[in-house]
């Protein structure tokens, strides 16, 4: 056989899997999915029997060309889904402006799921989680104690800048709140007698120095902190603490006390 007849022979052969990848139903669509070369698939993305089911299954596979991801996004019929865009976020191997385009059209629950994903690229997770707080002004309170317990450590701390009681409560549980977070939440005007005391009745975070350091030099804690936390300090410390300008008088009484200095009452 010479090569023309190699060739025509080859070129049948493809020709032929290209119209079974068009014409074949949704069981043998499956098979086809794992078939090279890329024009099979490609074909198979516009077979009418081609839907949602398949489209996952080929996502999961690693390897796939570019041109598959443009196929897949330039058929708007294969896209409309939430699960579909949430594989294609997933992949790493989406083309970057297709997964940027998607990532905003997800809903805000699967955003942090994939903030949360092992492996996913830095770049992936820090979009992920700049969509999150970008939407979450919008949202209503449920939704908010959602991402306030399951949230990452950005979304958290960004939740914990509102000061909303509720918040503020569901955010000192979550495990990827960080101190810092918390110490700055302390010292912002955002803070009230009533979450500064969340933040002190807090077992994760009552007993950090830092902390309880911040509680302490705020005007608006409440009495009863300096009076559980003070027998613990050192002097050096509540003299420290007699100089911070912005305590109230009250306050600096407490720490005068507690330093043995209580003035006679008139």
């Amino acid at each position: 056989m010479n090569d023309s007849a190699k060739i025509a022979g080859i070129d049948q052969n493809l020709s032929h899997r290209l119209h079974h990848a068009l014409t074949a139903g949704k069981d043998e669509l499956f098979n086809i999915l794992h078939e090279q070369p890329v024009e099979v698939r490609l074909a198979a993305l516009r077979n009418p029997a081609f839907d949602e089911h398949h489209l996952l299954v080929l996502l999961k596979q690693r390897g796939l060309p570019e041109e598959i991801f443009s196929a897949i996004y330039a058929a708007k019929r294969l896209i409309e889904s939430g699960p579909i865009k949430f594989a294609l976020v997933c992949n790493p191997e989406t083309p970057a402006h297709i997964a940027a385009t998607l990532l905003t059209q997800l809903n805000i629950f699967d955003l942090v799921k994939i903030c949360l994903i092992p492996g996913i690229s830095p770049d992936q997770r820090m979009a992920a989680e700049r969509s999150i707080i970008q939407r979450l002004p919008s949202q209503p309170l449920g939704n908010k104690m959602t991402l306030a317990r399951r949230g990452t450590s950005a979304v958290v701390e960004s939740l914990l800048r509102e000061g909303v009681p509720p918040l503020v409560e569901a955010c000192l549980d979550n495990p990827h709140l960080k101190e810092g977070s918390v110490h700055q939440f302390i010292t912002a005007s955002t803070s009230t007698a009533e979450t500064i005391s969340m933040v002190a009745r807090s077992g994760r975070w009552k007993g950090r120095p830092n902390i309880r350091l911040a509680i302490l030099k705020n005007p608006r804690t409440p009495a009863v902190w300096y009076t559980l936390f003070l027998p613990s300090l050192p002097q050096s410390t509540i003299k420290d603490l007699l100089s911070v300008p912005r305590l109230t008088f009250a306050q600096k009484e407490l720490l005068r006390q507690a330093l043995g200095g209580r003035r006679p009452m008139a």
